[in-house]
């Protein structure tokens, strides 16, 4: 069975993909190819067509990289999909925002997240069904909060 683990935008999940696709069975599910038809068209079975295609992976994967958005959490829940949840500690925001102009996300991301940022970090900690995993240093990425045996 896989872990699965959502992470926070910019704890490192591609990072952690791109180092270890070739030591590991581990997939990277960008939300972003199940919500939309196209831009600015959300697609209708999202989350569900999300997490269908996760349930579809448990098994085939050690690790599977998912979105934290609130509904995908909410969904993971609901169809009892045990989780770690990797989010920074709201003292990192300042190095997020740069980190996100650096790999080049769009004005409007940047500044929902900045905007949302307390909210967004509050909501996490409030969940009960996954596993939590706190950033708390700046430069710290999802890959060090695992061991890996290569």
């Amino acid at each position: 069975m896989a872990t699965v683990i959502a992470g926070f935008p910019g704890v490192g999940k591609t990072y952690m993909y791109n180092e270890l696709k070739d030591k590991v069975k581990i997939i990277d599910c960008d939300s972003s190819e199940f919500s939309w038809i196209k831009e600015g068209v959300r697609h209708p079975d999202f989350p569900n067509n999300y997490i269908e295609h996760i349930k579809q992976n448990l098994n085939k994967q050690e690790f599977i990289l998912v979105s934290s958005h609130d509904v995908v959490r909410e969904a993971l829940k609901e169809h009892e999909i045990d989780y770690v949840l990797v989010y920074p500690d709201k003292k990192l925001k300042n190095d997020y925002i740069e980190k996100y102009k650096k790999r080049g996300n769009d004005e409007g991301f940047i500044n929902f997240v900045s905007k949302n940022w307390n909210d967004f970090i509050n909501e996490i900690e409030k969940e009960t069904h996954p596993e939590l995993i706190k950033i708390t240093f700046e430069d710290t990425h999802l890959m060090h909060m695992f061991n890996f045996s290569s």
